[in-house]
C-alpha cells in the first residue's frame, strides 16, 4: 500500500497517531517517592500522616504537571493532588451518603436512581468543598454524576 496514492489513508494514520499521542501525554504514569520533586515530598509526607500510601502518580494536565497520592485513611480513600511547588490542588475524599446534608442526599438518590452507587467522594479546590462526586454503574457502564453543595446536579 502507497499512502501517497491514496492521501485520505495517509491522513486518517496521521490523526490516528496523534490521537494516540494526546491520549498517552494526559495518562497518569506511575511513580515512586524518590521521583517526586522535593516540594511534592514534602507535601505528600504531611497529607499521609495516620494514613496509608496507595499510589503515587504523575499527569500531565493541561500542560501542567501534577502529582496524585492515592492514600486509605481509617478505611476509607483519599486522593491528593499537588502541583510542582507542592501545593494542593485538589482532594477527592470518599464520604458515606448518610453523612450529607438532607438535600445532597436527596439529589443523589433521585440522580442515581437505581443504579448502585459504589462511591461518593468530596471534592475539595483550593481548600473550598466544590461539590460531590457519584460513581455509578448504570446499564453495565460506569459513570460519574456531580452534585454541588447545595443540591443541584452539575453537569
Amino acid at each position: 500500500m502507497n499512502v501517497l496514492k491514496n492521501p485520505f489513508r495517509g491522513l486518517l494514520i496521521v490523526s490516528l497517531c496523534l490521537v494516540f499521542a494526546a491520549v498517552s501525554l494526559a495518562q497518569e504514569k506511575r511513580v515512586k517517592m524518590k521521583d517526586l520533586p522535593a516540594p511534592v515530598q514534602k507535601t505528600v509526607k504531611e497529607q499521609s500522616k495516620g494514613a496509608t500510601i496507595k499510589g503515587l502518580s504523575k499527569e500531565v494536565e493541561d500542560g501542567k504537571t501534577l502529582y496524585e497520592v492515592e492514600l486509605a485513611v481509617s478505611g476509607h480513600s483519599k486522593d491528593v493532588t499537588m502541583d510542582s511547588s507542592g501545593a494542593v490542588v485538589e482532594v477527592e475524599e470518599q464520604v458515606q451518603l448518610s453523612s450529607l446534608p438532607e438535600a445532597v442526599q436527596t439529589a443523589i438518590k433521585q440522580s442515581a436512581g437505581s443504579a448502585p452507587i459504589s462511591m461518593i467522594e468530596s471534592v475539595v479546590k483550593g481548600g473550598t468543598l466544590q461539590y460531590y462526586e457519584i460513581h455509578i454503574k448504570k446499564n453495565g457502564k460506569k459513570s460519574e454524576i456531580k452534585i454541588g453543595t447545595d443540591g443541584k446536579q452539575i453537569t
